[in-house]
């Protein structure tokens, strides 16, 4: 075994249990259940478990979806989060469910299902929790044996190959029909990397090339994925990190791979001593945060840069230009001054508690290369789920469309905007106080300014609706919206795929 290969089956963890044996156990998670079935609160609906999947069934269609947006929207959330009374201690812990809108003009069919990972069959036949999430560790259960144990499937969606892929944060990818959804089973991009982690961002650039990571927490190593337009791995090796922090997202341009860093970091003796794995992560603001710049064709040849204290999730976009000093890259993303969105926000919506922590907002980060300086400017606009036209991956780019906010009382947010991240200007559309809004993505259309559409959990009427704007007129309001028959648990990313598309 050479060293690359023994590198890649410690990250999937052939070489130890990630808890020692007398280390799993943790709070009674029974009062959170309880807790949540009492609250008054309107919106919880949103976050409650989904009995079971969804068929495939009709929705009420008002005005008419654009010929540019026939086609498919996929997304992917947590929808399982209790299980024989026992209820999960944060969000990002419930089993996937990956819905499938199919957009046709005046007609739109939804269809629903739970991935089935190994996890949730044998969790549903067992009619209790047998293992840990990433938030939750449940007591006098047995330790996972590799993060697959924990899989769940449940961030985002990822069309490669004819296939769907379902994918999580610390582990394998999980083959899909993508017009069934019918689950076939894990992905395993070679051999040696079977189980080790692929992440939930993958950036997918103009040509169809395939940019990944994935972190090993416990090994200090960050994971790096190369694959070809037609599915096919190019490229995976693992590069050391020091002190090694929460890594959600990051960012291509044209010749590098760009991640930034938050002070959120693994202490591994927390996780030995029982901890969840998001708890096994203590906050070090004195470290700030830290850029690290990977060479795309060298993956040896890396730069760091500091920025100052910050977290976040996501990235919009990124792209570099040289100047008379060096190579600059730009990058946009929603930063937060702490980690209490994750920490507690996500956390206390599990017993439908409404914490309120301030949003993260739209901030544009500049990094030079060539004086090892980087800046930060942040547009003061509150900002999550930001997206762009995806044809210009890695390229410049001069709008961020993302969830906002406008009402108060809600977990998460009730606006979405466009954000020119030049200028600052925005605009906005507001569902109103009563409806929480989920990630809209852009659609172009070679005829015009491309379309924008998104779903949304109005839980007045208790009812998911999908929603379709022109790109450049988002204060206009949609121009077609379909209405389900129930509401859709809150979910997390998409992707939409056009007739035609792959």
């Amino acid at each position: 075994m050479n060293r690359r290969d023994l590198v890649l089956r410690l990250i999937a963890g052939g070489g130890a249990p990630l808890l020692a044996p007398w280390a799993a156990s943790a709070t009674e998670p029974a009062s959170w259940q309880s807790q949540f079935d009492a609250s008054k609160l309107p919106w919880k609906s949103a976050f409650a478990t989904a009995a079971a999947d969804f068929p495939l069934t009709a929705t009420t269609v008002r005005g008419r979806f654009p010929d540019a947006v026939a086609g498919t929207l996929y997304r992917n959330g947590p929808a399982g989060h209790d299980l024989g009374g026992e209820r999960y201690h944060h969000w990002f812990d419930g089993d996937g469910m990956v819905q499938r809108f199919v957009i046709a003009g005046t007609e739109v069919h939804h269809e629903g299902r739970y991935v089935a990972t190994a996890k949730r069959v044998a969790e549903v036949q067992a009619g209790r929790r047998l293992t840990e999430g990433f938030g939750t560790v449940f007591k006098d259960r047995e330790a996972p044996a590799s993060p697959d144990t924990m899989n769940a499937a449940n961030i985002s969606v990822l069309p490669v190959s004819g296939e769907l892929l379902a994918l999580w944060e610390g582990g394998s990818a999980t083959r899909l029909d993508p017009h069934t959804l019918e689950t076939r089973g894990l992905k395993t991009w070679r051999a040696d990397l079977a189980g080790v982690p692929f992440s939930a961002h993958p950036r997918v650039e103009p040509d169809g090339t395939i940019w990944n990571f994935g972190v090993s927490a416990h090994r200090g190593l960050l994971l790096l994925y190369e694959i070809g337009p037609d599915g096919v791995l190019k490229r995976a090796d693992a590069v050391p990190i020091r002190d090694m922090p929460l890594i959600h997202d990051f960012a291509v341009t044209a010749g590098h791979l760009v991640f930034l860093l938050p002070p959120l970091v693994y202490d591994a003796q927390r996780r030995a001593a029982g901890a969840s794995v998001l708890d096994a992560h203590v906050w070090r603001p004195e470290m700030g945060m830290r850029a690290l710049v990977i060479d795309k064709q060298d993956w040896k040849r890396q730069r760091l840069l500091a920025l100052p204290t910050g977290f976040l999730f996501h990235l919009g976009n990124a792209w570099e230009e040289t100047t008379a000093h060096g190579t600059v890259i730009h990058l946009d993303c929603a930063r937060s001054a702490d980690a209490s969105g994750l920490l507690a926000d996500t956390r206390e919506v599990m017993r439908a508690r409404l914490v309120g922590t301030a949003g993260p907002t739209l901030t544009v980060v500049d990094l030079h290369l060539g004086t090892g300086q980087a800046t930060q400017t942040d547009l003061g606009i509150e900002a999550e789920f930001p997206c762009i036209d995806q044809r210009l991956v890695g390229q410049r780019h001069r709008r961020v469309f993302h969830a906002t906010s406008t009402a108060g009382g809600l977990p998460l947010w009730s606006a979405i905007a466009c954000t020119q991240i030049e200028t600052g200007a925005s605009q906005s559309f507001s569902y109103g106080p009563q409806t929480v809004v989920e990630e809209h993505l852009f659609v172009p259309d070679g005829r015009g300014p491309g379309w924008v559409i998104g779903t949304a959990f109005d839980f007045t009427r208790k009812k998911t609706v999908l929603s379709c704007f022109v790109a450049n007129a988002l204060a206009d309001g949609p121009v077609a919206q379909a209405t389900l028959a129930h509401a859709l648990p809150l979910g997390l990313h998409g992707v939409f795929v056009a007739n035609g598309g792959t």
